[in-house]
């Protein structure tokens, strides 16, 4: 449960749509974004996150991946927006949000953990490609440190989600801390001066960690269920 919450902030700042095998969420106005994608990864400017579903195959070398997904974010004219790929069903995306007095944060989370990885584990190519792409969305512009601080700490509350699930590596049988292939997106609007702290003292960070937390689990719950129905 989120304490102290109050109303959502209004969704038309952020859609989110599925349209096959594309999910993409779009803000109203340019929001500054900070990540490791695949396209649009750093320090970036966007109005868009797109995920893109493959297939297994599709991405075998010797694919050039980046090309590729360029290519399909040409076709859809998304050239400019952050880009995640993956074999997860797209359609089973988690959305959360979670608010405290005048913050909000909300994210988009899809969840596949065919390649789970304990941080540590001896490198390698996995025998089946699986992932989790979080988008975190904050309601209040962000410092550059600030970005970078929301960044880690909605890591964190990925691989807390995890953690708690009792995921084990598949090349260890450790317990798992993501997969081999995560990506963590935070997006903040440029409207105004940036905060300068998104910790997890703070309001901000106890939004992102909430938010994170709660639609990673929610997703890595969806995983398991379909696994159990295999």
């Amino acid at each position: 449960m989120i304490p102290a919450t109050v109303a959502a902030p209004p969704r038309d700042v952020m859609s989110v749509a599925l349209d096959g095998r594309w999910l993409v969420a779009r803000f109203r106005d340019v929001h500054a974004t900070a990540s490791w994608a695949i396209v649009g990864g750093g320090l970036h400017r966007t109005r868009a996150i797109a995920w893109h579903q493959v297939t297994d195959h599709e991405l075998r070398p010797p694919v050039d991946a980046l090309a590729l997904f360029r290519h399909r974010l040409r076709e859809r004219d998304l050239s400019d927006a952050v880009g995640l790929l993956t074999s997860r069903d797209v359609a089973s995306y988690a959305d959360r949000e979670a608010t405290y007095g005048d913050v909000a944060a909300r994210c988009v989370v899809t969840v596949g953990l065919g390649n789970a990885l304990r941080a540590g584990d001896l490198p390698g190519s996995s025998g089946r490609i699986g992932t989790i792409n979080v988008l975190c969305r904050v309601s209040t512009p962000l410092s550059p440190e600030a970005l970078l601080e929301a960044l880690a700490l909605a890591t964190e509350a990925r691989t807390l989600a995890v953690r708690e699930a009792a995921i084990a590596s598949t090349r260890s049988g450790e317990p798992a801390s993501g997969t081999g292939t995560d990506c963590v997106v935070i997006a903040a609007p440029e409207d105004g001066p940036g905060a300068r702290y998104a910790g997890k003292h703070t309001a901000l960070g106890h939004v992102i960690g909430a938010a994170v937390r709660d639609a990673t689990a929610e997703g890595v719950a969806i995983w398991k269920h379909e696994r159990e129905l295999r």
